[in-house]
């Protein structure tokens, strides 16, 4: 990842990972990042600008205020997110004398138009999700995968966005219990996806993360439509597979890394959720 420094920006350095890629080499063109970038401590205030791609803005602290045309100006906190519009006129930042900690994703694609028609997300509004931790795990995420430098991971990266700004989205329309509802279960699969490299231990689980286990079950099958030890295996699987694609790990080692001592029964759980053996999967994946 890029670091530098710009004291007209901040006195911190600052991050920015551009896409290295050519997008034709991608396999999710409908949605591209083309940079990520994080702006922590940020002073400088921009007046008059113009963007060539859309951006999704994120704000993870600091205050200030955001116009559009010439227009009132908004109130931004800590959680507020906005878009920047190609064409628009905006003029941003963070209060005299104050900061604001930003991140930043430029995007492209034909899933912005789809966004626009079908989501209730309004272009040149100032939405308020809030602060969480796995909003902030996310982000990390994506910054990750977009540094890897790979077609597959800026692929993740892209769909990881979409994921991320739908539950923003989505939370914005809820009701502050709902919210808090949305926050704790997203947090919840947050945690299983931690808890993937070690047997998957529900009782353990439950009482670690403050959930009693009929409740954690209950949710889990509620909200993905799967049991819970079911759920914790097909995230393994999608895990697994991710690494028979970008690794060259063996079976067993792929499956001791996920917690299971007995390969035969991790190449069961596989073909049954896959519908093809690791070693087929492998093979069939890389030939393509």
């Amino acid at each position: 990842m890029a670091q530098f420094m710009d004291y007209m920006i901040s006195p911190k350095p600052l991050r920015v990972v551009d896409l290295t890629l050519d997008p034709a080499k991608l396999s999710v063109r409908s949605l591209v990042i083309r940079t990520a970038g994080y702006l922590p401590g940020r002073t400088y205030y921009r007046q008059g600008a113009v963007f060539t791609y859309w951006a999704i803005v994120y704000i993870a602290g600091g205050s200030g205020s955001y116009r559009v045309n010439h227009g009132e100006a908004d109130r931004i906190t800590a959680g507020s997110l906005f878009l920047f519009q190609p064409g628009i006129r905006y003029d941003y930042g963070p209060d005299p004398e104050g900061y604001w900690d930003e991140y930043y994703f430029t995007i492209e694609g034909t899933r912005l138009q789809e966004w626009l028609e079908h989501w209730p997300i309004q272009p040149n509004t100032v939405m308020h999700p809030g602060e969480d931790a796995s909003s902030q795990n996310r982000i990390d995420r994506i910054f990750a995968l977009m540094e890897s430098g790979t077609p597959a991971n800026a692929d993740r990266a892209s769909l990881l966005l979409e994921s991320l700004l739908y539950e923003w989205v989505q939370s914005c329309q809820s009701s502050p219990s709902a919210q808090g509802k949305t926050a704790r279960l997203a947090q919840l699969l947050e945690a299983l996806s931690a808890n993937l490299h070690e047997p998957f231990d529900a009782a353990a689980f439950a009482e670690r993360h403050h959930w009693a286990l009929s409740t954690l079950r209950r949710t889990v099958s509620e909200y993905t439509g799967f049991a819970l030890h079911e759920y914790v295996h097909r995230l393994k699987m999608a895990e697994a597979k991710n690494r028979l694609l970008n690794t060259e790990q063996t079976v067993k080692e792929i499956a001791a890394a996920l917690g299971y001592s007995d390969v035969y029964y991790f190449s069961r759980l596989f073909k049954k959720i896959t519908g093809e053996a690791p070693q087929l999967f492998r093979k069939n994946m890389r030939s393509i």
